[in-house]
This record gives C-alpha cells, structure tokens and sequence, in this order.
C-alpha cells in the first residue's frame, strides 16, 4: 500500500489576506484537493459573505472551522514545521525547493508533526519577518511572470501534497520541537549572544536570522531545543559570576 501524507497534520495559514473572495477561493482549491484546516492572520477587509460567495459546496465548512489570529507568532506556536511561499529570493531567503519535493518530503515529516504552509498578502506576499519562522521556502516557477493568484499559488501546493505517493517505506520524522519551543530558545538565544558581545547590539535580528537558517536546517526536537537553552542559562551564569567577581573601576583607581 502506497505512504501517503498525513494531510490532517497540514494547515494553510494565510497571512493578511486583503481579499475575501480570495480567502472563498482557497478554501475551495484546499477542498478539492483532502485538505480542510485553514488559519487566518490579520485578514484585511474581511467580509463572509464575499467570502462565501467563491467557497460554495462542501468548502464553506472550511471557513467555518477556520481559526482567524492577530499575530503570526501565536498562529504558529502549535505546529513543528513550517513552510513559506515566495517568489523572492535572495540571500536571506535560504533553504529553497520546489512544490513536488516539498510535497514528498511531508510523507515522512506528516506523519508526528503538524505542517503550517504560509501564504502571504496578495500585493506584496511574505517579508522575511514571516519567513523567519520557516524551516524551508517552497517557490512555485513559472515562465516568467513569477505573480500568482493566492488561491492559484494555494491550488498548486495543495495538489502537489495530494499526489504524492511513495511506493516504498519511508522513516518517519520524530516529533520536532514547535514553533513556540523554538521562538522561546531563539529569544534566550539572541539575549545571550549580545551579552557576550557576539551579536551586535544594534542590529541582532539579522545575524540572529543566520543562526535561524543554520537550525532549520537541522529540524531540532524539544529535548534539543532543551538542551540549547540550558547551555544559554550556563552562559548567563558564569558571565554573570566573572562580572560579579571582578574588582569595580572606582576601587582599582583607589589602590
């Protein structure tokens, strides 16, 4: 019997729609295709009945079992990997590959993980403040025009997850580690390493980004992500000790 994706596991999380008719639409292209959990953030404009409109049939019990979040970081918490959608790329957009890999590569990840793919705004799609969260990019080619319709670019990826099959077995990925867990070590991270001087205190978030892609490529589970911290927490105490110890500026000029 053919591994197939555990597509229950899988959710599409749009961030700042601006169109409710799109929103109709992508519910409808996740129902075609075995998916049904969707996840709004911030939409703009939002409107049901426009929305409705584009959904019709059995799509609608999307929209109405989809979750609607203000911040994209409490959206995310749950899930253990996450993908972004863009057609940018550049230098702090590592980690590319295309839909048909992406969609084979969640046959093993599916199966004790929960998969948030992000979409972003129609007019602008994700910054790297969203794909900052991301374990890998996923970029749809085309012949030139790299622009999609949201619901087109959602249509594409649901499709390829719903194809896929693998004939032989596959070894599973073991629960990793979500995104709560990892915004968490990142953050204690990131206080660390100015502390120490090895981020600059006057733009950390970029070289921290770095740090970020090094990780997504080694998916961390939370017994890793434990021991990170405690590593930070050790840190933080023996600078804190060397500090403490050392005599103060006033009392050395006295002697």
């Amino acid at each position: 019997m053919p591994f197939k994706i555990k597509t229950e596991n899988i959710t599409i999380v749009l961030v700042q729609p601006q169109i409710p008719e799109n929103i109709g639409s992508v519910a409808r292209a996740m129902c075609n295709m075995g998916l049904s959990r969707l996840v709004l953030v911030r939409p703009k404009n939002y409107d049901q009945n426009r929305a409705y409109r584009t959904a019709t049939g059995h799509s609608v019990s999307i929209l109405e079992e989809m979750e609607v979040f203000e911040k994209l970081s409490d959206a995310l918490k749950r899930y253990e990997y996450i993908a972004g959608t863009t057609a940018r790329i550049g230098a702090m957009r590592p980690a590319i590959t295309g839909p048909d890999r992406f969609a084979s590569n969640l046959i093993s990840i599916s199966r004790k993980n929960r998969i948030a793919i992000l979409f972003g705004p129609e007019d602008c799609g994700l910054s790297n403040e969203h794909l900052k969260y991301c374990h890998t990019i996923v970029t749809i080619p085309t012949g030139g025009f790299s622009s999609l319709n949201l619901a087109q670019a959602v249509m594409i990826i649901c499709y390829e997850i719903f194809k896929v099959r693998q004939e032989t077995p596959v070894e599973t990925v073991p629960r990793l580690a979500n995104s709560f867990e990892l915004e968490g070590m990142y953050n204690h991270l990131g206080e660390v390493l100015t502390k120490i001087g090895f981020l600059n205190p006057q733009n950390p978030e970029r070289w921290l980004l770095n740090i970020r892609r090094f990780f997504s490529r080694l998916p961390l589970r939370a017994k890793e992500v434990r021991i990170i911290r405690g590593i930070c927490r050790q840190i933080d105490w023996y600078t804190d000790r060397i500090a403490a110890s050392a005599p103060s500026r006033d009392n050395s000029n006295n002697t």
